[in-house]
């Protein structure tokens, strides 16, 4: 399970590093062009681990197959989603993703505004974390981890899926 974890980790700290903040006053869609710099090299991901139908459209929606693995005539179609947009609230470009491993209950300062500190006495969810490891951005940005974590754990699943056929 560590070699998942770890593809899953790779892509989600490569992912965050591209500037997808959305723009709530556009009518477009995507609400940037910038989504697009994620979006296109996502396909070309999905087709390097065969999902050979991986495609986008003019709306910056990409979609791939898996093919069916079982004998049965009919068979469920399962969908997974997630965005890759990032909101406009903070800066997305420059993001400096943190991994903190083996977190041991410390509050968390982030280096590039020391103001910036999230105290294990104040988030009481951190103490559900000991000793994993916590991703965090640098303090000036958004990590963007909604839904860019998403991302990573779909396309690692259908990764794994498409190495492991014996799977139904």
């Amino acid at each position: 399970m560590s070699e998942i974890r770890d593809r899953v980790l790779e892509r989600f700290l490569r992912y965050v590093q591209i500037d997808t903040q959305s723009n709530e006053e556009s009518e477009s869609y995507p609400s940037t062009a910038k989504q697009f710099d994620l979006l296109r090299p996502l396909v070309d991901e999905l087709k390097a681990i065969g999902l050979a139908d991986a495609a986008i459209d003019e709306w910056g929606y990409v979609t791939a197959t898996i093919p069916a693995t079982t004998k049965k005539q009919t068979v469920p179609v399962i969908g997974f989603l997630a965005h890759v947009d990032t909101s406009p609230e903070m800066p997305g470009e420059g993001v400096k993703p943190i991994v903190h491993r083996g977190y041991r209950g410390q509050d968390l300062v982030l280096p590039d505004d020391e103001t910036a500190v999230l105290r294990f006495a104040e988030n009481p969810a951190l103490a559900e974390q000991i000793g994993n490891d916590i991703v965090t951005a640098s303090g000036t940005t958004l990590l963007g981890a909604d839904n860019k974590a998403g991302v990573a754990e779909i396309v690692t699943a259908a990764e794994y899926l498409m190495k492991h056929p014996e799977i139904a």
